[in-house]
């Protein structure tokens, strides 16, 4: 098993380097640190001589070149590194040696470096054993755009994958079917199905010009915004209620339906980012301003009786350092709170002085009574029918009543202590406003000491990650898989980029035209590389089963929302309102009453009417008792910042979409409409095929569903109680004049065709 997964990790290190596959004995003309000492290091040596002082043995320490360098202590004069000295470096003597009482790692580690490993360490050695800050603490630099992928290359991104594909042996697929372009791009940038009419004008004029067109205006399309927000909305932990043991409702969604707003307006990022850490501390703060720091306070609120106020408080200003620093930085800070990081140089103190941005908020650790009509904990902003009048003119609000939100206001200075071992009541050393140096230095004098100066760090052009981290969550929304697979955590214990050069380019790119996202997105989804299809060849699977390099289009499931939201738009039924307060579709019932802790929101109350039918981003969320159908297809349950959701594969899933009451109220509601038109069985069949599937069938498999349809024509003979039943699903007005019998049968195609693969996964 270690061998296994040992041999893996080398080749994935190695090739991300620029190895080629077909000659791992390759030594790189420059050996580099990050990319391929540090790796084997990690692996095999810091455990017992690493940053963990209380593992350490022999007072060796080697993550770091003044550890490295010192003399040893049990050996008089020797070093563990010398530069440029392999005689004299006992590290490379030690792991030469053949006495199984002197060689490391120690045969009963179980570890071992094999012959590639070995040359490496011996040329860095010869080259000047020279350590390097680690990868992302060094800021993005300008790169040279490769001149691979002359033959297929359409932008810059494929210049890249190009060069590395080239270097590992692969070579891409083709493009996709115009058919699959289509739908590929229509979820990923709407999170809808293409309809019909976009279909047939995609694939009969197709071009270069006609790609795009759609690029364009999906970009443009008002459901973009709803398709960037829903990932958004897992960063920042949205939901609908205040969580812990009581849960009750709180009224965010107006910053839900800025968040929209902004998306589709192309705020650009760095105005994105600085609102919603820092709009109230602009120099004209606004409304909308404001609100946007409803980020801030979306995290949860204890409602219970009992608690020890300042304790709760504490965790709250926990919960949003901890939120800002997986957010924006891709670091983990929470690791810090109770001592020390012990991989990245990020230190207990560091914590606490981001803490500190967080911590001037004049909240109380307990949630005030939500009952008297105002769920919403001070500091708070009050949203009148004048302001969705003038400034705040894309909030859906409903009603004339004011509503009343969660926002963010610094009142008088609060003072900073850290924390002995992160609990609230051992303050120690006092703290003022600063940011691990590792990462950039907090000049007082050119940044401000407040939540506008943190944006200000942020923002820095010399900045290592805010531009790379965003970047690549981009690419990872778009590609399924980030340049650095762990989108939430570049540091030392995260992945390595499998194409650094790209990142680069791509994070400088981004900052030099002006952080515009739209542009980001069009500039991957235009490249040759998102276009490729998904067909895999066995040397692509044997060589590169993840896909880390790009020689094909991945296939990926839709996300949760896009599942419901395919059924709905795909069926007609689909309400696109865009905003206003969340809505409660079909839900099994007890759920709620089963976890309540008999106060606040005790009982699920369905909505009717056309709030059944909207988004699925616009569903109420309850964080102890999350949307079940949405949890069974890897929704977050908002809980914390979430960047990266699970993807798994379970019999639930197949069983939601052969049960649930949307599903068959779909299917139901779709076979009306389509046994009301004139045309044959196959006709009618054919066109849900389009609606749901997104392309033509083919004839073995109009076969098949013609075939299936007139069996299912005969049950409901057999069983007319049966088919009635089935043919009454759901809410949705039922069409009178239909023919009962057909649509049955109708329906028994329509959630077959919901259920196949294919209309779930985005190829």
């Amino acid at each position: 098993m270690y061998t296994r997964f040992h041999n893996t990790l080398v080749f994935l290190v190695l090739a991300a380097a620029g190895f080629s596959c077909t000659n791992r004995n390759a030594l790189p003309e420059t050996v580099d640190y990050n990319y391929h000492i540090r790796p084997i290091l990690s692996d095999r040596c810091f455990k017992c001589h690493g940053p963990d002082s209380r593992q350490r043995k022999a007072g060796l320490r080697l993550d770091t070149e003044e550890g490295a360098y010192a003399a040893l202590k049990n050996t008089k004069g020797a070093k563990a590194l010398v530069p440029g000295d392999l005689e004299h470096s006992m590290v490379y003597q030690r792991i030469i040696s053949s006495d199984t009482s002197e060689v490391m790692p120690p045969p009963e580690s179980n570890l071992s470096l094999n012959e590639l490993e070995i040359n490496l360490i011996r040329k860095w050695i010869e080259q000047g054993a020279k350590y390097e800050p680690h990868w992302a603490f060094i800021p993005p630099k300008t790169q040279k755009i490769p001149d691979s992928g002359d033959d297929w290359a359409t932008n810059e991104v494929d210049r890249f994958v190009a060069e590395k594909m080239e270097s590992v042996g692969l070579e891409p697929n083709d493009q996709a079917e115009p058919a699959h372009l289509l739908k590929r791009l229509s979820f990923d940038l709407t999170g809808l199905p293409p309809t019909i009419e976009m279909q047939e004008a995609f694939e009969n004029n197709f071009s270069e010009e006609t790609y795009e067109k759609t690029v364009d205006e999906l970009l443009s399309s008002k459901h973009y915004g709803e398709k960037m927000a829903a990932y958004w909305l897992d960063v920042a932990r949205y939901a609908d209620t205040h969580g812990y043991q009581d849960d009750g409702i709180r009224t965010m969604w107006p910053w839900r339906d800025w968040v929209i707003h902004a998306f589709n307006s192309n705020y650009p990022y760095d105005k994105f980012l600085t609102w919603q850490l820092a709009g109230d501390l602009m120099p004209e703060p606004n409304k909308e301003s404001i609100l946007a720091t409803g980020f801030n306070r979306n995290h949860k609120i204890t409602q219970e009786g009992g608690v020890i106020d300042e304790e709760y408080r504490i965790e709250y200003v926990t919960d949003r350092t901890n939120t800002f620093s997986k957010a924006f930085l891709a670091l983990t800070f929470e690791c810090a709170k109770c001592h020390d990081h012990k991989y990245d140089p990020i230190l207990q103190q560091d914590y606490f002085k981001t803490f500190a941005f967080f911590n001037q908020v004049p909240e109380k650790g307990i949630q005030g009574d939500i009952y008297s009509g105002f769920p919403a904990d001070p500091p708070r902003m009050t949203i009148t029918s004048e302001d969705v009048q003038s400034i705040l003119t894309f909030i859906n609000k409903k009603d004339s009543l004011p509503v009343k939100v969660m926002v963010m206001k610094d009142t008088s200075y609060r003072k900073t202590y850290v924390l002995k071992r992160g609990e609230y009541d051992k303050p120690e050393k006092e703290v003022s406003f600063g940011l691990p140096s590792a990462i950039l230095p907090f000049d007082t004098t050119r940044f401000a000491q407040n939540r506008l100066g943190l944006t200000q760090w942020l923002l820095d052009k010399k900045h290592p990650l805010t531009s790379r981290v965003f970047v690549n969550r981009m690419w990872q929304e778009i590609f399924g898989r980030g340049l650095v697979k762990t989108s939430g955590d570049f540091g030392m214990q995260g992945e390595l980029p499998s194409h650094p050069e790209l990142l680069d380019w791509m994070a400088i790119d981004f900052m030099e035209n002006n952080w515009n996202i739209k542009r980001l997105i069009k500039q991957m989804v235009m490249s040759s590389t998102y276009r490729l299809s998904a067909k895999v060849s066995q040397k692509q699977l044997n060589e590169d089963p993840e896909n880390i390099y790009l020689s094909r289009s991945s296939r990926l499931r839709l996300p949760a929302e896009s599942v419901r939201d395919h059924v709905l738009a795909s069926s007609g039924l689909l309400v696109p309102e865009v905003g206003g307060p969340s809505v409660k579709p079909y839900q099994p019932k007890g759920i709620w009453e089963a976890s309540t802790s008999g106060r606040g929101l005790t009982k699920y109350i369905q909505d009717h009417g056309n709030d059944l039918y909207r988004r699925t981003m616009y569903t109420f969320i309850k964080r102890t008792v999350p949307p079940p159908s949405m949890l069974v297809f890897d929704a977050s349950n908002r809980d914390l910042c979430e960047v990266k959701r699970l993807k798994t594969n379970t019999p639930l899933q197949a069983l939601v979409l052969m049960n649930d009451p949307q599903v068959l109220e779909a299917s139901r509601v779709l076979a009306e409409k389509l046994s009301a038109e004139k045309g044959s069985p196959e006709e009618r069949i054919n066109k849900a095929f389009r609606l749901i599937v997104c392309r033509k069938a083919t004839e073995d498999e109009m076969q098949t569903l013609a075939d299936y349809f007139r069996k299912s024509a005969q049950m409901a003979e057999k069983d007319p109680e049966k088919a009635s039943a089935l043919a009454s699903a759901g809410e949705f007005p039922r069409n009178t004049q239909a023919n009962t019998k057909e649509v049955f049968a109708l329906m028994k195609v329509i959630m077959t065709l919901y259920n196949l693969d294919e209309t779930i996964v985005r190829t």
